[in-house]
């Protein structure tokens, strides 16, 4: 796998790499460094912060930003992001944020989420899965308050392109109980050079097993709309419903340039069912999983 796309990129562009983690008392912090080059070849860097109430949008020179092709790693001012953890010093625009997070090993998929999709030249935007989780120990201090994330889980995944689709779904959790399971599910239009068709790429760790629902796969969404998806692939079904959300603003690209205001639920409740035919794999409620519908 290929980690950063962006060296010796001209405009429009961006590539960033979204970082969730979240405590075993169900509090969570997401982060997502960023390269963005807008049409006319201007770049530069960010570093979005979210928590369940509340999100900050940090800008940096793009010079502060340095990421690793072949291995995660990631930079950005004094923060550092990689396979062994997280540390972030940073106080500006509102936000203090200090701390050391250790990551456990990453859990990553089969192969590359995208399928043949990845072969297309000129996609709009390109999705990454890098670990659908990991353990987390360690202690983040978010403006005066220590949050404990010992125990919790982490995840990670990535994005690159010109721009996020124009309508799309995405959701993401992740818990543990008799048995362990970690899926996201995302859905969005995609432009052809005539037209334009829905696809979905999900994936889903159940009992030690994953699960690949695609458009490339044979996937048909059902249903979808601003609270809940239904996907079906052969004996395969799976639906989500957000049952209670509090969203914050993130930023996010438009022909490389972040001037898109998009709503996340880093928090949501967000109840899932996954069946194999008639056999019900599991129906799960989950009150930290992430939620974005967004619609230009």
């Amino acid at each position: 796998m290929k980690y950063f796309h962006g060296e010796n990129k001209a405009g429009p562009y961006f590539e960033g790499w979204y970082l969730k983690h979240q405590s075993k008392d169900g509090r969570a912090l997401a982060l997502i460094p960023a390269l963005h080059i807008d049409s006319g070849g201007r770049s530069s860097a960010s570093l979005q912060v979210i928590s369940g109430s509340r999100s900050w949008w940090l800008e940096y020179p793009i010079r502060q930003l340095h990421a690793s092709q072949d291995r995660f790693s990631v930079r950005l001012g004094a923060s550092r992001f990689n396979r062994k953890g997280m540390v972030v010093d940073i106080c500006q625009d509102g936000l203090s944020l200090k701390g050391t997070l250790a990551y456990g090993p990453f859990t990553p998929l089969a192969s590359d989420i995208m399928g043949p999709f990845r072969l297309l030249a000129g996609m709009q935007c390109s999705h990454g899965v890098i670990s659908m989780g990991h353990s987390l120990t360690g202690q983040l201090t978010l403006n005066g308050e220590v949050i404990d994330f010992t125990g919790g889980r982490g995840y990670i995944e990535t994005d690159r392109g010109r721009s996020f689709p124009e309508a799309y779904l995405w959701t993401q959790c992740a818990w543990e109980g008799t048995a362990s399971a970690s899926l996201m599910l995302a859905a969005a239009t995609v432009p052809l050079p005539v037209g334009s068709f829905t696809g979905c790429i999900c994936a889903v760790l159940y009992n030690g097993k994953e699960y690949r629902l695609a458009t490339y796969r044979g996937a048909k969404i059902e249903r979808w709309s601003p609270a809940m998806i239904a996907v079906r692939q052969g004996s395969y079904r799976l639906i989500a419903k957000l049952q209670k959300a509090s969203s914050q603003p993130l930023q996010a690209p438009v022909e490389g340039s972040m001037r898109r205001t998009i709503r996340e639920s880093l928090c949501a409740e967000v109840r899932y069912c996954f069946w194999k035919g008639q056999e019900l794999l599991f129906r799960h409620t989950d009150r930290c999983a992430s939620f974005e519908y967004s619609r230009r």
